[in-house]
């Protein structure tokens, strides 16, 4: 586990603030998140999991606060911003691979198109990739020929493509049936483990017992409670997160 306390939050987020119209989906966000770090993001339907997640690389803009990537403001626009991005990938909910192009392509397009390599190198690290989250057999079809559980792992494949310093994952399993989802966690697994940063929005709950470092529960666009797993989960601080914690249980 790491230790936030000794050195420089990789992901900073201060006094964050967001508002879709007339609802307040952010409020007053406070969260470091320390290289190496797995910090699981609970709690229910529109909390704001998944705008606190997207906020992390300005998919969604904030009205206020400031989030920091090693120290640095995250940048407003441009090129700046597009290099922050390739730092930080991220997994959505939705696979979002290109339907024309075959899964080594998919995965070989940003290297050669960002990050400038060569055709041959991007295959190679394409296909390291593939193999590392157990898809490489399927390197030449298109996703449509592949299950929903193998186009999300080909989607974690793309965003290690750009050799990010964090993966952030918003709701990476929602989209899947069952037997699916322990294949694409055992990826996730095998990612925390080798010591990837991570921020993962989730309703994964023995997931997060099992992975996290850290544990923040959210309700209402707040913060409500965060801590170690078995803490939080045996013995939550606030009845926000026992009611929430109870309400799973009786499903």
């Amino acid at each position: 586990m790491t230790d936030a306390t000794t050195q420089q939050p990789l992901i900073e987020l201060k006094h964050v603030d967001k508002h879709f119209g007339s609802l307040h989906v952010l409020r007053d966000i406070n969260l470091s998140i320390a290289p190496g770090e797995v910090v699981v993001v609970i709690g229910p339907s529109g909390s704001g999991k998944s705008t606190l997640c997207r906020a992390i690389n300005r998919l969604e803009t904030i009205d206020s606060g400031e989030i920091l990537i090693d120290g640095e403001p995250l940048p407003q626009e441009g090129r700046e911003l597009a290099a922050m991005r390739a730092e930080l990938g991220m997994v959505f909910q939705q696979f979002n691979l290109f339907s024309h192009m075959t899964v080594l392509e998919n995965v070989m397009l940003a290297p050669t198109d960002v990050l400038g390599l060569s055709r041959e190198e991007a295959r190679t690290r394409a296909m390291d990739l593939l193999e590392r989250v157990g898809v490489a057999e399927q390197a030449e079809k298109v996703p449509a020929q592949i299950s929903g559980g193998q186009q999300q792992r080909v989607a974690i494949a793309r965003a290690l493509a750009m050799h990010p310093r964090a993966m952030l994952f918003d709701e990476p399993t929602s989209a899947l049936d069952p037997e699916m989802i322990n294949e694409v966690l055992e990826v996730m697994i095998s990612l925390a483990r080798q010591g990837m940063t991570m921020v993962v929005v989730t309703h994964e709950m023995n997931f997060a017992r099992r992975v996290a470092d850290r544990v923040v529960f959210m309700a209402d666009g707040a913060i409500v409670e965060e801590g170690a797993p078995d803490a939080f989960f045996d013995h939550p601080q606030t009845q926000r997160a026992r009611d929430f914690l109870d309400s799973i249980k009786n499903h």
